[in-house]
Order: structure tokens, then sequence, then C-alpha cells
């Protein structure tokens, strides 16, 4: 009886294992290889036409990849519009994102149907998109497994919770991101991607003008912050997270952190905490350990929610459902 047990046991956990793994396990590099050849290259040629225009194509299409991925998985859901304006990129999290990222996946997706029709998910292009966007500006290069599906499924009320705000301690930041099968250790390497990001005045304001300012600031920092961001800033008005080679993908925001400089306090809080401190003076004195981190959490992240086989389905349109 107790042999039957272990059995019935280590079936269902292995059909367990199988039901949460599937998805990741039919991703591949290689997935258009016959279908799509291409698909790479006309992606990237997109990515640098849109970049040749503006650098806010980099952090804005990478900002989109992280955001898309946290609330229905990676699967564009992030990219549809709603004449109604209730999916998921309007909700109160959402609007800040930059329109250029929108406008590189729509524009990448429409060189690749003119290639390769009804063939290539928007979320494999978005994918694809944001590991170029990291490599044009400097950053690690990797492969991107491809092969999900595009997401039937964008709610604008599927949000709230589920993305990383400027104010959350490393223990509320670590749970998030445990939350979508990504360690801490993850969750510190994707923090990195702020070295080429920007933010609102209003998404740091309570550092500079509640009733003291931040202690950790750098007093220097909290300056210079104050003289870009006065109380009566235009709302319009962003600042660059990385203050000294903001246009560079490098290790210059895990520095920065050290010398007290981190815009959000969800940025300074990992190098004040020490449980993650470690990982930051690694990545501060050292750019290649960073760059394997930052490469290796990307994938991770690529794999979440992802819909594969016959879930979901391949948009004609990124911004529409079929």
């Amino acid at each position: 009886m107790g042999m039957e047990v272990w059995r019935f046991c280590l079936l269902a956990g292995m059909l367990l294992l199988m039901a949460v793994s599937g998805g990741e396990a039919q991703l591949s590099p290689s997935f258009y290889q016959l279908t799509c050849p291409n698909v790479e290259s006309i992606v990237r040629q997109a990515v640098v036409k849109k970049l040749s225009q503006t650098f806010v194509t980099v952090p804005a299409t990478l900002r989109l990849f992280f955001h898309d991925c946290f609330v229905e998985g990676c699967d564009a859901s992030v990219m549809v519009a709603s004449p109604s304006g209730d999916a998921e990129k309007d909700a109160p999290d959402n609007l800040s994102l930059a329109g250029d990222g929108f406008d590189t996946v729509i524009k990448a997706k429409q060189d690749v149907e003119a290639r390769c029709p009804g063939v290539v998910s928007c979320a494999d292009i978005l994918a694809i998109a944001a590991r170029d966007v990291v490599v044009l500006s400097g950053g690690p290069d990797f492969a991107v497994e491809l092969g999900r599906r595009d997401g039937l499924i964008s709610q604008a009320e599927r949000v709230a919770g589920r993305l990383p705000g400027p104010d959350l301690d490393l223990n509320r930041l670590s749970d998030l991101f445990r939350m979508n099968n990504l360690t801490t250790h993850d969750m510190i390497a994707l923090s990195g991607a702020h070295t080429v990001g920007f933010s609102h005045c209003s998404r740091f304001a309570g550092r500079l003008y509640s009733s003291a300012v931040d202690p950790s600031l750098n007093p220097a920092y909290a300056r210079l912050l104050m003289r870009a961001c006065p109380r009566d800033v235009d709302p319009t008005i962003a600042v660059n997270m990385d203050p000294f080679t903001p246009t560079v993908f490098d290790n210059l925001y895990y520095r920065n952190l050290l010398n007290g400089e981190g815009l959000f306090s969800s940025d300074q809080v990992l190098f004040t905490n020490l449980l993650s401190r470690p990982a930051v003076n690694r990545f501060a004195a050292n750019q290649t350990s960073f760059f394997g981190a930052f490469a290796t959490a990307m994938v991770r992240l690529g794999r979440v929610g992802v819909k594969t086989s016959s879930q979901g389905e391949i948009r004609n349109d990124c911004t529409a459902f079929n």
C-alpha cells in the first residue's frame, strides 16, 4: 500500500511539474528556423531604425517588456488597445509607459508580417526587441527563447499589485519577483536596467519633499534632483535614473547606489539592505558579472506565464485581438 501511495505521489508531482514548466519547455531560440528564419534580423533592423529617431526607444521597450511579463505573463497583453480604455495599458501603473516602446513593437511586427504573415507573435517580437535595445546601447547579448503566443486577456483591473513600485522595500520586491519564479538575485540584476531608465518627478518626489529629505539620498544628489524637479514642476518632466551615462547600458547604476545616488527608494534599498548589498557591490565592481546575471535573468523573465502550442493566438495587429 505504501509503495502505491509513493508511486501516486511521484506521478502527481511529475504531472504538476509538466503543467508548470510545459510552456517554457516549448520555447527555443530556433523556434522560427523553418517558418521565419530571418525574424531576428528583421526585428533588429526595425529597432535600429527606431533608435536612430530617439534613444527613448531603449528604456521604453525594456520597460514595456517587464510590465507585460509581470501581469499576464509574456504575452503582449500590454500592447492591446481598448476603445473603452479598460485594457492593461490603461491601468494607472501603465499610463507612464512611453509610446516609443509600443511603436517599436508595432513597426517591427509590420515588417515581420510583410515577410512571414501570421507566423510570429507580438510577444516574441517584444522579447527580441527588448534584447536588441540592450545590445544596441552597450549591454550584453544573449539568445532569446521563442515560441510564445499572444494572450487573449488584457484588463486594466488585473494590473494593480503586480508591478514593482518605486517605494517597495527588499522583502516586498523579492516577494513580487518570487511570484513570477524569479529570485532576489534576478531582481537585483534586472534592476540594473535602470542604468538607461528615466522617471517622472512625481515617482520620487516624496523622497525630497516630505517632512525631511530621505536620509539615504546623497545630499548633493538630492539638491540636483530638487533643481530638476521643484515642487511645482511640470508633470511631464522626467530625469535620467543614471545621471552620468544615461544612454549607455553599463554597471554605473550599481556604483551610483554605493554613493547614495539611487533615484527610487526601491533602488537605494538594494544597497542599504545588508542582504542584497553583496550583489550590488559585486556588480558595481565587475561589469562582466552584472552582464552575465542580467542576461540570465532576462531569459528567466521571458519564460514567465508564457502561452504556447494551442494557447492564445498569433495576432495580426499587436494592438487588437484577432
